[in-house]
């Protein structure tokens, strides 16, 4: 043990981790807390800046509600969410990339049959969504659940606006069928931007950029025996796609949204899903 200096200020507050700490809880603390210090000395941090931050964070926990996870919020923008998603996910070749959750996604979505649409709210220009799940062999994956959800074409989320959208707005889970096939009708998503009336679009202001995501289309899909698959399709041509504000774009994930002439929907979206086997890693 030793008292606190400059000089050794990592290796005093470590020093000081109890020897009955869980190994993980003593790796990632102590990384933490190297790297936390050696930023600080790093950019010779001021007594203001410091304020500036705590400031900061608490202003982030104060603006989360039931609804809003201004935390996530601020993750997602530094790429902290989509690198934690990269380090977890590293998918073998031909399996779907993944990309973030996001803050929007609601549980208990409805089952609905194959084809039905999701739009409640009679905006948007409506779209075929189809393709199908399948294995790293290409065979079909029956009864996987695709839970899918996306904004309204206003832009916002239907717990953005609970007293605006339907519930359940623009949000479905389907069941694939025994050649793997999903189908469902949704709209043909809008740009949005982050919310950014708190301390994160405060953050963005500051630092020159914009709060925008491109249009895209969320996708949950599950199976037994199958890691797990959360990612997004986004529109191909969408203005935002080389600048996400969540950095949540990877080619792989830009679909083309042909348009069609059809009494039921002004455009089609083909997209298959590979999932990889829960036992497989990259």
């Amino acid at each position: 043990m030793s008292y606190f200096s400059e000089a050794t200020s990592a290796e005093t507050v470590n020093d000081r981790i109890g020897v009955a700490t869980d190994p993980r809880l003593r790796q990632v603390m102590t990384s933490l807390v190297n790297h936390l210090h050696a930023f600080i000395k790093d950019v010779t941090l001021t007594e203001a800046e410091w304020e500036t931050a705590i400031s900061f964070l608490t202003r982030t926990g104060q603006i989360c509600t039931d609804t809003r996870q201004e935390f996530i919020l601020l993750s997602d923008a530094l790429g902290v969410s989509m690198l934690v998603d990269a380090v977890n996910n590293r998918v073998p070749a031909g399996a779907t990339d993944s990309t973030v959750f996001g803050p929007f996604h609601v549980d208990g979505a409805p089952e609905l049959p194959l084809g039905t649409c999701i739009s409640l709210d009679g905006k948007g220009e409506i779209c075929l969504y189809e393709g199908r799940v399948l294995d790293l062999n290409g065979a079909p994956i029956a009864n996987a659940l695709v839970d899918v959800w996306s904004d309204n074409a206003d832009g916002f989320y239907d717990v953005q606006q609970p007293d605006l959208q339907p519930k359940w707005n623009n949000r479905g889970v389907f069941r694939t069928g025994p050649d793997g096939a999903y189908a469902f009708r949704g709209i043909k998503p809008v740009s949005y931007p982050i919310p950014d009336d708190g301390p994160v679009g405060q953050m963005l202001g500051a630092l020159g950029r914009h709060p925008w995501r491109p249009a895209h289309m969320h996708f949950r899909v599950t199976a037994p025996g199958h890691a797990r698959l959360i990612t997004h399709i986004f529109v191909s041509g969408d203005a935002y796609l080389t600048s996400d504000a969540v950095f949540g774009v990877k080619a792989s994930l830009i679909a083309d949204f042909r348009p069609v002439q059809s009494p039921t929907e002004q455009w089609h979206a083909a997209f298959n899903f590979v999932l990889r086997p829960t036992c497989t890693t990259a």
